[in-house]
């Protein structure tokens, strides 16, 4: 999985990459077909906002959260992430099986 960290009316230093790559980079234990992931992180006076959009197979996942720091941004942003991705999956598997099951159902 790539992932692209920006900033927008900021610098984005090297903890806060690190730990953005880190928080967005669990979304791949829950679901391996995430192709690249794009954070852009914005600061606005005392308003700290975190967006991403995920790219997957089938969907694009977009999220965005504030905090009263980056980090705290960041950790909802990834939250948010999280349960967006599992009821992506948990979709995509109940598709799969809806597929399967009329073939099942048929015995002479």
């Amino acid at each position: 999985m790539q992932i692209t960290i920006s900033g927008h009316q900021m610098e984005i230093t090297e903890p806060l990459r690190n730990y953005s790559a880190e928080k967005i980079g669990r979304l791949q234990k829950h679901f391996d077909h995430v192709i690249d992931t794009t954070v852009v992180l914005h600061v606005e006076k005392n308003r700290h906002t975190a967006e991403a959009t995920v790219h997957t197979r089938g969907a694009t996942l977009h999220a965005d959260a504030e905090g009263l720091d980056m980090y705290a941004a960041i950790d909802s942003l990834a939250d948010k992430l999280d349960r967006q991705v599992l009821k992506h999956k948990e979709k995509s598997i109940r598709h799969r099986r809806s597929e399967a099951s009329p073939g099942k159902l048929e015995t002479p």
